[in-house]
């Protein structure tokens, strides 16, 4: 891309590994950015390039820690005071979006606090991947690109012998997710109900249909500790399911996941790139949603829908 054209492309720190691909299947050059950290963990934030009266796409996911929140923040407030004509967050990840109701009394809404966060610094769009809860998008006040998964998914799926393949949610609240795959590929589907003392344990797990001598594949959004949807495939295998792989979206994957990951009856746990996953686990797997963030950020330029990105 001629650096004299409308629109720059700029990354917070710990999602330069997917801006730099997104930028690749654009064809344009990562725009450059200094952030300054202080010995006390303040950080700054300054534009090393003009970016007057242009469209600023800025790409980081706000998965922990905050630090990942607060930079987009900066440089949200960096771009509206260096006159940037309009700004776009594009956030493949967003973090707090398990927090969208109030499921008990005296709690926050997070995803509502961080939208209005958004907001007050200044974006005009927001572009961003498989939300917990759809309606997320209505916390906000300026359009929302909500893509999915379900683009690249679709194109794994494909390489699997279906003929003996059954679709699995690990828990009531993925049914309309599972079910979208189950009816484009015209497969049955079973349900896992669980049930939960606390957050992140498990007190009971049972499966609401038959799995015998099939191949599962348990359908997610996030992973944060592994702990459903590996008790999922264990509860499948011994049900006697003949393989059980998983796709999900964004890779959280706390201490201990990768480990459970391993000991887990799963054959493979595939995840897109939505989040960087450094550490070790031969069974996962990760899909690159560059090229699905480009295409959409190529269409946002050319004022193109975006509707046909969304296979399911």
């Amino acid at each position: 891309m001629d650096n004299n054209l409308p629109f720059k492309i700029f990354s917070g720190t710990n999602s330069r590994y997917l801006a730099e691909k997104i930028c690749t299947s654009l064809g344009c050059p990562l725009g450059k950015m200094k952030i300054e950290r202080f010995a006390d963990g303040e950080f700054s934030v300054s534009y090393e390039e003009s970016i007057r009266g242009g469209q600023v796409f800025l790409i980081q996911s706000t998965f922990p820690s905050s630090d990942n929140l607060m930079e987009l923040l900066l440089m949200i407030d960096a771009a509206k005071r260096a006159s940037a004509s309009s700004i776009i967050a594009v956030i493949p990840y967003f973090g707090w979006a398990r927090q969208d109701r109030k499921d008990k009394p005296r709690v926050s809404i997070g995803a509502k606090l961080i939208a209005d966060m958004l907001s007050a610094a200044g974006i005009n769009r927001l572009i961003t991947m498989d939300l917990h809860a759809d309606q997320i998008q209505g916390f906000f006040n300026v359009p929302v690109d909500h893509l999915y998964a379900s683009a690249i998914f679709v194109d794994y799926i494909k390489t699997l012998d279906t003929d003996n393949l059954v679709i699995a949610t690990p828990d009531v609240g993925g049914t309309k997710r599972a079910s979208s795959y189950a009816k484009y590929f015209g497969l049955p589907m079973v349900i896992c109900y669980k049930l939960r003392k606390k957050a992140n344990e498990i007190s009971e797990m049972q499966i609401i249909g038959d799995v015998t001598g099939m191949d599962v594949l348990l359908v997610d959004d996030i992973v944060d500790t592994a702990g459903t949807i590996t008790k999922a495939a264990d509860i499948m295998k011994a049900s006697g399911a003949r393989s059980v792989r998983a796709i999900a979206s964004h890779a959280v994957m706390s201490d201990p996941a990768s480990e459970r990951v391993t000991q887990s009856g799963l054959t493979e746990m595939v995840f897109t790139d939505s989040i960087p996953y450094s550490k070790k686990c031969e069974k996962v797997v990760i899909l690159s949603v560059a090229d699905v963030f480009a295409n959409a950020i190529r269409r946002v330029l050319s004022n193109e829908s975006i509707s046909s990105l969304y296979i399911l």
